[in-house]
């Protein structure tokens, strides 16, 4: 067996993602399991293309030997190109059980933003763009927020 003691992975991993989109909204989803709220960054810029990055989180530092080493909580990094321009200003950004969820309003240009999450606790964080603020087209949506609302079977709402 080679000696791994000091060497952890560390290479940025590629994360899938999902997108969906409404006549008001481009959603993604996408898992980045491990980490905590202020470890991610989301980039709106202009193409319109949306980046998903964060840092790695908890490494070995040589502290023990390294026996499997298939999994690190990131780095992580994707970008993903949009069918249309949406107003990163105005995203809502939501961590929950290792997914991140943003949900970006269609707009006529796109508006490029840098986007942090506010810790709702250790492992969930959130980012709103728009509350109370009217979207064309939007009535309101879940919770008051102006969100779309895709059911998942395992019971998760975006």
């Amino acid at each position: 067996m080679q000696d791994k003691q000091s060497e952890q992975n560390t290479d940025t991993q590629e994360i899938p993602a999902n997108v969906y989109r409404s006549a008001e909204r481009v959603t993604i989803s996408a898992p980045m399991p491990g980490l905590e709220p202020q470890n991610i960054v989301v980039y709106v810029s202009d193409g319109p293309v949306v980046t998903l990055h964060a840092d790695l989180r908890g490494a070995m530092k040589g502290q023990n030997e390294i026996i499997l080493d298939e999994w690190t909580a990131g780095p992580y990094h994707r970008e993903i190109e949009l069918p249309t321009n949406v107003d990163g200003e105005r995203a809502n950004v939501t961590y929950n059980n290792g997914v991140i969820v943003v949900s970006l309003p269609v707009a006529d240009r796109t508006t490029t933003a840098e986007l942090m999450l506010h810790g709702v606790s250790p492992t969930q964080g959130e980012r709103v763009g728009n509350r109370g603020r009217n979207m064309q087209g939007d009535t309101g949506g879940a919770r008051g927020r102006g969100e779309d609302t895709t059911s998942y079977a395992s019971g998760d709402t975006i």
